[in-house]
């Protein structure tokens, strides 16, 4: 029988009406007494890192659940993360940096509706968790939501409301749980190395959003107080030609500065291709700017807060950013 830890950390799946709204308020014991003959399958110990709407969640909480994994990752064959669903996609993805090449299961769930409430989706994917940990060819940080198996690093919360909240972003989702069984569509190859830890990250990062007619004074706060500069523009990317403002120049300065500058897409599905129109060829080869291409804005965000986190030489984060890791990008 597989010896399971489930890492309670709050989320709708652990909340209660509260006089100001939902609130999480179960631990993980808690959380496991409204499950069914899940003991029929799994050994369960648990701990309560925190209890926090994951609106609340940042990096600091990341480090503690990194930390709680390998303070106990000899002890046990799996790991279950019971998570708020509204930054679940970045904390997927953090831990896909921050524990690499990990043979054994992360398994981080939530749900939509509180796990004490008898519409709840929270039984099922809680299950569905358990199961995924235990099975032997599951390993790697991975979202297992409504029957879903999706990589850490290319999950996204594409429903506010519906059970099927979760979607494999640029990637196909890597298998389903349906009659208390895992099937994969595919395999993911085990890692050949020993499981490394991570917990350096550099926070300074902003999301730069496009929108018609933007002002680009923002740039001069970013010079001053951020590290890494994401852009999300507009379709495959690029950056505009307002008549006399320059864009152009602005980017310069922060390249001088030593700035990371990383061009991605507002839009979902297909990722960034900057060589095709002038907007973006032509800011791209001049100042050599790293494209995200597929990859997810969580990933590019926790990815690269890993990545300055150990270093600020250009060429160290150009060569570790194009790095695939757990599947996050494909060049």
């Amino acid at each position: 029988m597989k010896k399971i830890l489930l890492i309670a950390t709050g989320g709708t799946i652990a909340s209660k009406d509260s006089k100001t709204g939902l609130k999480p308020q179960l631990d993980g014991n808690e959380l496991l007494n409204y499950l069914d003959d899940i003991g029929d399958f799994c050994s369960i110990s648990t701990i309560t890192l925190f209890n926090l709407d994951s609106t609340n969640i940042n990096y600091h909480h990341w480090i503690m659940i990194a930390r709680c994994i390998e303070e106990n990752y000899e002890k046990y064959d799996g790991f279950v993360i019971s998570h708020g669903t509204d930054t679940m996609a970045y904390t997927s993805s953090a831990l896909s940096y921050m524990i690499q090449d990990s043979r054994k299961p992360i398994a981080i769930t939530g749900s939509q509706k509180s796990i004490f409430m008898k519409d709840s989706d929270a039984r099922n994917n809680l299950t569905h968790a358990f199961i995924y940990a235990c099975d032997d060819k599951a390993h790697g940080v991975n979202i297992i939501f409504d029957g879903k198996i999706i990589l850490g690093t290319r999950a996204k919360k594409t429903r506010t409301k519906s059970f099927n909240a979760f979607s494999s972003v640029n990637y196909p989702q890597i298998g389903f749980i349906q009659d208390k069984k895992v099937h994969y569509y595919f395999n993911e190859p085990l890692p050949t190395e020993n499981v490394k830890f991570y917990y350096k990250l550099n926070p300074n990062i902003f999301v730069l959003k496009l929108f018609p007619g933007i002002d680009i004074k923002i740039f001069d706060y970013i010079l001053l107080n951020y590290d890494v500069l994401i852009i999300e523009s507009f379709g495959v990317g690029g950056l505009p030609m307002y008549y006399e403002e320059d864009f152009s120049s602005k980017i310069e300065k922060l390249i001088l500065a030593n700035k990371t500058i990383i061009i991605t897409t507002q839009v979902e599905k297909e990722g960034s291709d900057m060589s095709i129109y002038q907007v973006g060829r032509k800011i791209k080869e001049k100042y050599q700017l790293l494209e995200a291409r597929d990859m997810t804005t969580e990933s590019i965000v926790t990815k690269m807060m890993w990545i300055r986190g150990m270093t600020s030489d250009s060429e160290e984060i150009k060569n570790l950013f194009l790095k695939p890791i757990h599947s996050d990008i494909i060049l």
